[in-house]
């Protein structure tokens, strides 16, 4: 509805418009079904659209109009060319004294009348009006402009299932294979489920997705993509193109069609705007069909270097003296989709000399790397975690990268290989870095293995970064500052910064992510306490002591330099206790 979620609610909440029960119940919901507090709002019936424009509209004092009663004529028409209103989301109303006032769905959304006002060479004012009386006008005044590609494909589509024999309820039980595929074998590119399922992942990359989910629902079919960690719903298509999408994505993974009953992986290779993705496909049943997720590869963004993730200055110099040591073992950890495969492919490509040999064992392999021998996993054959590792010990490397320690055997050939000279990195599922020592323990290591073997462990975590483009800086709230641990009189005065939205954001107020870290070095004591079997907290309490960032304390550096927002630093640092 809005570009500003947190910004809009303050308002209602100023306005008495919700109550801070309403707020903080929809803000729980929104979590959870990874929406806005606002939507959720006017979802539970609290609050009407029309009850938040109309407080936006009181705050920036802009009008708020009902325009379905607006005159659909020619001059209102050549105001504004379609293409341009389509694109911005904005109806012309009329013009007066060389003034062209427009109606739009988001007041916060300045860039599009500055572009207006750029494009068009005059001044343009906006006003405020409910987003459905904006598609409806926008059609209905340019009707011989396409409005939506989506929208058309799924008209197309739908349209073509209509002229086919019926299938069951789900779409794809009873029809022949081409009626499930939307398509025939003669002109398969140009039929419509082919065209929309390519325009499904062309948005999903356009987006900068990292996933896509389809997702059966008991009355409809929900896409979603997962933008900078958080999921975002997409327009729904027709219900009963449901089975022939799902087919169209198995057919391209290369799965069975007519198994829907166990789960099945899949791999989708394709090229988009000149760039390789790599789509791993997972299906799992459900009570309505078959789930979809496409988690995207994008080989150009596993690419990157040390500086590329986020680290502040001590911080990189720190983690760049641990990989350049001669040997032990250094541990990356964090939940999945912390980021920790990005961050051993920075490291591999720091220390990546003519003079080093490197070999990694991955499973699978997902960036090829030039000059670094790359053995993928294949458990079908017996090529495991652990036989390969005994195997490319034997070719001699310098530094060996394994994808993620995962049992005892494993754990055990990596810490003994540290322990005769090699530079082994690894992954590990623990929250936080001193977790790691338990969660080795825990495998069967021995304690004096782990402690004469592991020279760090650095947990992560991915938070969203302010767009660059709209970030706007503001006084902190002392409640903002005591919930990131800091004395409100301490920093009192304090600013923060925050995205307002824009074009390149897509409203959002965020573009792309960045690591926080905590990174956990070995020294002598702790060695001991290793030797000793002790606790993780006592462990964590000595690191504290000789200078260990945790993951909050991170990102609260990282909040007040206006790289990331409160929120976001609290979202992922939810379980850390300090």
């Amino acid at each position: 509805m809005t570009s500003n979620d947190d910004y809009v609610l303050q308002i209602l909440l100023e306005n008495n418009a919700v109550s801070q029960e309403s707020a903080d119940a929809a803000a729980a919901a929104a979590a959870k079904a990874g929406t806005s507090t606002v939507d959720e709002l006017v979802k539970a019936g609290t609050l009407t659209e029309n009850d938040v424009l109309g407080a936006l509209a009181a705050t920036f004092g802009m009008q708020f109009l009902d325009i379905s009663g607006l005159e659909m004529n020619d001059s209102v028409r050549a105001l504004l060319p379609g293409e341009l209103a389509k694109k911005c989301k904005v109806v012309p109303l009329y013009e007066q004294d060389g003034v062209l006032p427009v109606a739009m769905a988001d007041p916060m959304n300045f860039e599009t009348l500055d572009s207006l006002r750029t494009v068009l060479g005059r001044d343009v004012e906006g006003a405020i009006a409910p987003q459905k009386q904006i598609w409806t006008s926008l059609q209905m005044l340019y009707p011989d402009q396409e409005f939506d590609e989506m929208s058309k494909l799924f008209g197309e589509a739908a349209g073509d299932e209509a002229s086919k024999p019926s299938a069951s309820a789900s779409g794809d039980e009873d029809a022949g294979l081409e009626d499930q595929l939307g398509v025939s074998t003669a002109g398969e590119k140009d039929a419509p489920i082919v065209k929309l399922c390519a325009q499904i992942i062309m948005r999903a990359f356009v987006a900068r997705a990292s996933d896509i989910h389809l997702e059966p629902m008991e009355t409809h079919f929900r896409i979603r993509y997962r933008i900078d960690g958080v999921l975002r719903e997409q327009e729904s298509p027709p219900r009963r193109l449901q089975g022939a999408i799902i087919q169209r994505f198995k057919l391209m993974a290369n799965m069975k069609l007519s198994e829907r009953r166990i789960p099945q992986d899949g791999r989708i290779q394709i090229k988009v705007r000149g760039r390789e993705l790599d789509l791993r496909v997972s299906t799992v049943p459900t009570g309505h069909g078959e789930s979809i997720v496409m988690r995207i590869l994008d080989k150009q963004n596993l690419a990157l270097g040390l500086p590329d993730l986020g680290f502040m200055t001590d911080d990189q110099q720190t983690f760049e003296n641990l990989i350049n040591l001669p040997d032990g073992v250094v541990l990356v950890t964090g939940p999945t989709g912390s980021g920790k495969t990005t961050t051993l492919y920075a490291c591999l490509g720091q220390i990546n000399k003519p003079d080093r040999k490197i070999i990694t064992v991955e499973d699978p392999v997902e960036y090829q790397m030039s000059g670094i021998n790359q053995v993928a996993v294949h458990t079908d054959i017996g090529m495991t975690f652990a036989a390969a590792l005994r195997a490319i010990l034997r070719q001699a490397p310098n530094i060996v990268m394994i994808g993620e320690i995962r049992d005892l055997e494993t754990a055990g050939i990596a810490t003994e290989a540290a322990l005769t000279g090699h530079l082994v990195f690894s992954t590990l599922h623990t929250n936080d870095a001193p977790s790691a020592i338990t969660r080795l323990l825990d495998m069967g290591v021995k304690n004096f293995l782990v402690a004469s073997a592991l020279r760090a462990v650095m947990a992560q975590r991915l938070v969203r970064a302010i767009c660059t483009e709209c970030r706007q800086e503001y006084d902190a709230d002392p409640a903002e500052i005591r919930s990131l641990g800091l004395d409100p009189v301490q920093y009192a005065g304090a600013k923060l910064f925050k995205g307002a939205g824009c074009a390149r954001c897509n409203n959002s107020g965020y573009k792309g992510r960045k690591g926080i870290f905590e990174i956990f070095r070995m020294d002598d004591e702790i060695q001991q306490m290793i030797f000793n079997n002790a606790p993780a907290r006592d462990l964590r309490a000595r690191a504290r002591e000789s200078g260990m960032r945790t993951l909050r304390e991170d990102g609260v550096r990282k909040t007040l330099a206006g790289i990331t927002t409160v929120s976001e630093v609290l979202r992922v640092t939810m379980g850390d206790e300090n």
